[in-house]
């Protein structure tokens, strides 16, 4: 038993000194479907990749044509690292080869919002799954704009990335 918590402790303390988390020994895929296609449009469902890179996704609740599927959005998220945007996965697919994408997404970091630890977490399959997912969209959009540095205020609609405290709100902006 003794020996059973010190292991627990030291993949605990491996973590959190930085090592990257697998969740799956094997890296055997997760996500069981009729088709690769369709286990990887359930991985972009669940995994919330439409509420920020489908335009509309959130205000339509979770859903869109497929002609804006993953075309990103214009819409920024600045914060103290300045602003990012969602990309346009369906044209970052298009230029990479399935392989490529898997090890990019797999090793990518980036800036917030985007929650890299998630795909850091996939199997090779599953994220594989999802390549085929969105290169089944085929090519579409234009491409996200570029991320700016902190400082510069953009010139597209952004939404400020920080927690802001209630004394930032007059009370005449607070309905009882």
């Amino acid at each position: 038993m003794k020996y059973r918590m010190f292991a627990a402790g030291l993949c605990l303390l491996t973590a959190a000194c930085g090592q990257k988390e697998t969740l799956f020994a094997d890296g055997a895929p997760q996500v069981k479907a009729v088709s690769e296609i369709e286990a990887g449009a359930y991985i972009a469902d669940i995994g919330g990749c439409h509420d920020c890179h489908t335009p509309g996704w959130a205000q339509n609740g979770g859903a869109a044509p497929e002609d804006v599927l993953l075309t990103g959005v214009p819409v920024g998220f600045s914060g103290p690292w300045g602003t990012s945007y969602a990309s346009n996965l369906r044209l970052s697919v298009e230029a990479a080869t399935r392989e490529g994408w898997v090890v990019a997404m797999n090793n990518r970091d980036g800036r917030p919002p985007m929650p890299w630890w998630t795909l850091h977490r996939m199997s090779p399959e599953d994220l594989g799954a999802l390549y085929a997912y969105i290169a089944s969209l085929g090519p579409a959009g234009e491409p996200a704009p570029a991320p700016l540095p902190p400082g510069t205020v953009p010139e597209t609609p952004f939404i400020w990335f920080e927690p802001v405290g209630p004394e930032a709100f007059p009370a005449a902006a607070v309905t009882q």
